[in-house]
Formats: C-alpha cells, structure tokens, sequence
C-alpha cells in the first residue's frame, strides 16, 4: 500500500531499507530537501544468494511504474510451470527450477511482490487495475482455469490489428491491452490484493496458468529514464544484478506498458 508523499530521491540516496514492517502502511524516513515528491509502498523481496541460502526483505520504495513493474505481473494463486510441476506463485521460493520456453530448466533468482489495494491514493488507475483471462480464453487449455495478470504482466500474442507490423511473429504483449471485456476482462479489485513477478539469470518465456509469460525484464535502456539514485536504489534490489547491462537481452520483442513508448526489440 502506498504511503503519503514524500521525497523518493531521498530514499533513493540513503537506500533506505525497512524490514519485518507490520502493515503496508510504512514508516516514514526522514526526509531532506525534494526535487519531486512520490508516493512510497513496501516491496517484498526474496533472493537466491552465492551459497544457496534464500535472502528475504522487505523495502520502501517509490510506487512509479519502473519500479512497480517488476513487482505486479502475477495475482497470488497463480501456477507456474516448475521442474516439480506447477506450483503456485506465493510458494516458489528461490532455487526452485522454472521451466522456460528457450532454455528448459533455469534456477529461480528473485521473486518479488507488492499489494495492490483499491482506491490507494497517488497510485494511477491502471497500475490498481488486473486483468481477468478466463479458462480457455485463447484456446483449449490456454488458461488451464482463470488467471489473474497483474499490471506489469506481458504474455505472447499477436495483437490484433499489429499482426501485420511483426510479419506474423509473436510479441510480449502487456495483458491489459488484450482485454475484450468478456473472455478477457480488465477490472479493478475490490479487496487487496498481492502481485508477484520473478527474476530468472536470463530474460525468458515461462508457463504461468497454461499461458506463455514473460520473465522480469525491466527493458533496454531503462536506465536513461532514471536519476542517477533511483537507478542506483533499484539494482539495489536485485542482488544478483550489478549494472543495468546485467539483465541480458530480451528473449522476444515487446510492446511497452505504458502505450507512449516504443517496442522494445530483442
């Protein structure tokens, strides 16, 4: 849940951490002189570290869409295709295989989550907004049942009316943008609710549901739309990335979440 505003620049500068917080609404740090004010929310983290043991934090952090992104594709319940078999979402821990579409079997690195709660003020719409994809939505199978995408969710498609645009090719489209109101349907929660994404050593395709998704990638050059201390305090959450050049190569190209960008290429 978001906290009032305040200076996100700050936090940024000092990598503020706060752990084993009591609820969504977190403290807030002190704050000093503010270039543009942000509203805060907690970030779960769970990471894989060197010697096998699982790290787990929790984070204050600015609630923007670079950061929240990495954190909301995924609505607790969620099943993803594992070396085990499917497991749900809030039960991966760090080390478990996930199967990919290009690599077979690749450890999971990161797992992280955020609460999406209805009506949280300084949040847009579209990031308190999921989308609905009804059992056999896009095929037999295709989902197994419901799956609930949350707004950072970007699964392959050939979006109608760009078909021509990819010469048939599939892209990573953001969940939201196939809505059709019936058999996928875009809505707000009206409880709150935990999204969740994952981090694998590559960018991949994995099977959330029955369903063709993506892992987290927060898309080349994403840094140059970052201050020097936001950058540095979002690497900060992911341990096993040292520079932004360290998230590889998208494994397919990619429409944006937010419709003013560009593709992204792989």
């Amino acid at each position: 849940m978001a906290t009032p505003p305040l200076s996100a620049e700050s936090l940024a500068a000092s990598h503020e951490t706060i752990r084993h917080l009591p609820n969504d609404r977190a403290p807030v740090p002190a704050s000093g002189p503010m270039r543009k004010r942000h509203m805060l929310r907690k970030y779960r983290i769970q990471s894989l570290r060197n010697d096998g043991s699982v790290h787990d934090t929790e984070n204050l952090g600015p609630a923007i869409p670079a950061f929240e992104a990495a954190f909301s594709a995924f609505a607790r319940g969620t099943l993803i295709k594992t070396a085990q078999g499917p497991v749900a979402i809030e039960d991966l821990t760090p080390g478990t295989k996930i199967i990919t579409a290009e690599y077979g079997p690749m450890p999971l690195l990161w797992v992280g989550s955020m609460t999406l709660v209805p009506n949280a003020d300084g949040i847009t719409a579209d990031n308190r907004r999921v989308t609905r994809i009804m059992g056999d939505a896009l095929g037999m199978g295709r989902p197994m049942m419901d799956v609930v995408a949350g707004p950072g969710a970007r699964l392959l498609a050939r979006p109608a009316g760009m078909r021509n645009s990819f010469g048939g090719e599939q892209v990573l489209t953001p969940a939201r943008d196939l809505a059709d109101g019936m058999n996928l349907i875009d809505m707000a929660p009206r409880h709150p609710l935990t999204v969740y994404h994952i981090a694998l050593r590559r960018h991949a395709t994995i099977t959330a549901g029955g369903l063709d998704f993506e892992s987290f990638h927060p898309g080349a050059g994403f840094e140059r739309h970052l201050s020097r201390n936001m950058l540095s305090l979002f690497l900060s959450y992911f341990p096993h990335i040292r520079e932004p050049r360290h998230f590889g190569t998208l494994s397919h190209p990619r429409l944006p979440l937010v419709s003013s960008e560009r593709l992204e290429t792989a």
